[in-house]
């Protein structure tokens, strides 16, 4: 079992807010005794937020906690869109007797998505939690409660209150040392939420493979050369003066391959300039390609180096001024990255098929291939089972799936049943219906 996380000098703090906040959630706080919900309200017990799964993971070595600013931006007003527009977001901690943290959890709602499905649906995310089924069932629970209190009829999780680039899903498959903002947890977790009731919504693959052409399929090839032997197409690694068209670009793209999805919003100009001023720090220029038809873009990949290695060694937490330097030079100097991550990937839908794909990886070979090119494999972007044909291309490519995590779906009439659970829709279905 894992051991709670002592905090005597904010217990005080704690206690004191723990009574007006379960008053309301009433049916919380009849559930049991020993434990007391409380909501946050202030930078102390956000910071204890932040910091309990220091604790809950500090024998374990496959864990790397996470840089603070990026996990509390998610519920910054300033710098989450989804809250300017009008999306809600709630924090629970829980406390056992002896005033000690026993789980934390979010819950929230995105304007943008919530009316994507059949039922208004919420997310939760953000779930840490000891080996109690208790503790858990009570913050579930309180997510529920909040939600329903809104207007919603379901709730996805563990997921992510923004993008599905970084913590989205349960791991379930794959317990080792994950790529930065992909979702980490002890396998206990999988028996809470199906215990409770969540629903395996779709599966999510993570591929790995070597930077090499070993395992790449002939069709890929070969539909590759055709391509990169048309003058009408043209590719383009990104480049600093430029990093502003490439991001319309990008938004070009992925507005066309993406949007018909369940789930899925267009990103905006703010949005993705957002995105490239959040990489700009890590980027390598080698790993972003575009590929055009004269000169529109019609496809892209982005890679960033696996910066864990890096987070590994700064401890995750609060990145301090000494932190930032120590970054640059493990990650300029040292290059202790030695895996590429994908960010993502896109082709629009009238270009499908044609080998733009293919024709990608064999121009990004040329530049991988290279001497001095410090990378060893490629952590690709995880695929979910909606989308098979991408799925079919990560293994034509040589990809392995070394990593599996579900989005879950819990509907909150299922004591009735009035509802029929519906998991995610395939693309090609989607492509069909269309």
């Amino acid at each position: 079992m894992a051991k709670v996380v002592k905090i005597p000098n904010i217990i005080s703090s704690l206690a004191q807010h723990s009574q007006k906040n379960c008053v309301n959630l009433p049916l919380i706080e009849k559930c049991m005794a020993s434990y007391t919900l409380i909501k946050i309200n202030s930078r102390r017990q956000a910071q204890v937020f932040l910091d309990f799964p220091k604790t809950l993971y500090k024998n374990d070595p496959c864990y790397v906690h996470p840089l603070d600013s990026d996990v509390e931006g998610i519920f910054c007003y300033k710098r989450n869109k989804l809250l300017q527009a009008g999306g809600e977001a709630v924090r629970f901690l829980l406390q056992d007797e002896t005033g000690a943290v026993a789980g934390r959890v979010a819950a929230f709602v995105n304007p943008k998505t919530v009316n994507l499905s059949e039922q208004p649906t919420g997310g939760m995310g953000f779930f840490e939690c000891i080996n109690s089924r208790e503790a858990a069932f009570l913050l579930f629970d309180a997510c529920r409660q909040w939600l329903e209190v809104r207007g919603m009829e379901a709730m996805d999780g563990p997921i992510n209150f923004g993008g599905r680039d970084r913590w989205w899903g349960l791991l379930v498959d794959g317990f080792i040392q994950p790529s930065y903002g992909m979702t980490y947890n002890p396998p206990y977790y999988k028996d809470f939420f199906e215990g409770y009731g969540f629903k395996n919504y779709f599966y999510q693959y993570s591929y790995l493979r070597p930077i090499s052409m070993e395992g790449v399929a002939s069709n890929i090839r070969e539909r590759a050369a055709r391509v990169l032997s048309n003058p009408r197409y043209t590719f383009r690694h990104t480049n600093s003066r430029e990093l502003p068209r490439f991001a319309q670009d990008l938004r070009s793209v992925y507005n066309r391959a993406w949007v018909h999805h369940t789930g899925v919003e267009p990103m905006t100009a703010e949005q993705v300039e957002a995105m490239m001023k959040a990489i700009k720090p890590i980027i390598d220029h080698r790993l972003i390609l575009f590929a055009y038809y004269d000169g529109e873009p019609v496809g892209f990949f982005m890679q960033i180096p696996e910066i864990n290695e890096v987070v590994k060694r700064l401890g995750g937490g609060r990145l301090t001024l000494i932190k930032q330097l120590k970054c640059w030079y493990l990650l300029r100097v040292k290059k202790v990255c030695r895996r590429i991550m994908g960010l993502a990937f896109g082709i629009v839908p009238e270009f499908r098929g044609c080998g733009v794909d293919g024709a990608l990886v064999m121009k990004f070979a040329q530049v991988a291939f290279a001497d001095k090119f410090p990378y060893k494999d490629i952590d690709l972007t995880w695929v979910g089972d909606f989308n098979p044909l991408m799925m079919r291309f990560q293994q034509h490519l040589g990809g392995t799936i070394y990593k599996t995590h579900a989005t879950y779906r819990l509907l909150f009439d299922r004591e009735k049943q009035e509802k029929e659970f519906k998991r995610c829709p395939s693309m090609l279905q989607k492509n069909r219906a269309t």
